[in-house]
């Protein structure tokens, strides 16, 4: 399956990369976007971090006639300041994360990621971890009430409670397939191009994988981390999101910390959208650090 880094053009005219820049990649994936960052660098380096061991694993060989200049690191976003620390760089000159989940993830049924593939309901993104919590877990063993609150506040799902009531009744579940077909019941057909039970996977994944908290934890981090002139540019595809990094690059633009570069948010071009479908629900903001710590 062609894999295609969403947005790349526009990811790399904000990075502004130069060939002496220090760049993170905080999400490789399959490597996509960590390729062409590389091939732009001469004396500079690639962070390239990932929290999928088994992703992380294949970005390293997909960017192999880089190796040079990238130093892969494996971890979620809130032990990254150690780990780049101890790595002796320096601060960042750019700094790219994209939210969306990898395309090898999502084609490998066993992951359980995607409700267009029957498989286990995991939704772990590291199976090699201490991470424990699987969506399994969650559908099985939580209250109506707390699978509701899930749905409603990471997926922004409006049927939240009907799909925690069918879910509870029809305990135990444990196939993406079973409950696709769950949160698809009494589900509204106007909207032929999304399943009715894509938020329901999304909250399920955010919660698991506590994707909000880690984010939140790597803007935090970010004054320690870049240098003064920097870029940080990130892709998200939820609203929910979207919304936490827009509300941080504000709050870091008041504190004169950072100096917002993209007024609107950035989408993707009609062209891309026909290359590549997946995308169409992404969306870019970056920013320039402009202070010293």
């Amino acid at each position: 399956m062609a894999h295609f880094p969403v947005m790349s053009a526009e990811v790399l005219s904000y990075l502004a990369i130069r060939s002496e820049s220090r760049i993170a990649d905080m999400t490789a994936g399959l490597g996509g976007h960590s390729k062409q960052i590389a091939a732009l660098l001469d004396s500079g380096v690639l962070v390239m971090n990932d929290r999928d061991g088994e992703s992380l694993a294949e970005a390293v060989e997909n960017t192999r006639e880089f190796a040079a200049k990238i130093r892969p690191t494996q971890g979620v976003f809130s032990t990254f300041p150690e780990r780049f620390r101890e790595m002796g760089i320096g601060q960042l000159d750019g700094l790219l994360v994209d939210l969306g989940v990898s395309m090898k993830q999502l084609t490998e049924p066993e992951r359980g990621f995607s409700f267009r593939h029957d498989g286990p309901l995991d939704m772990r993104m590291s199976r090699d971890s201490e991470q424990d919590l699987t969506a399994a877990d969650v559908v099985n063993t939580f209250s109506e009430k707390e699978i509701a609150d899930i749905l409603y506040e990471y997926g922004e799902e409006w049927r939240s409670r009907a799909i925690a009531r069918a879910v509870v009744r029809a305990r135990p579940i444990h196939t993406t397939r079973q409950l696709a077909q769950l949160a698809g019941q009494g589900a509204a057909s106007r909207d032929t191009k999304v399943s009715p039970a894509t938020k329901t996977f999304m909250a399920l994944r955010l919660y698991v994988n506590r994707e909000m908290d880690e984010l939140k934890a790597l803007l935090e981090a970010l004054p320690g981390l870049m240098a003064v002139g920097s870029r940080v540019v990130a892709l998200s595809f939820m609203s929910t999101e979207d919304r936490i990094l827009k509300q941080k690059f504000q709050e870091f633009q008041r504190a004169g910390l950072a100096k917002i570069l993209t007024k609107h948010v950035v989408k993707p071009s009609d062209e891309e959208l026909r290359r590549n479908p997946a995308s169409r629900s992404a969306k870019l903001r970056a920013i320039e650090w402009q202070a010293a710590t």
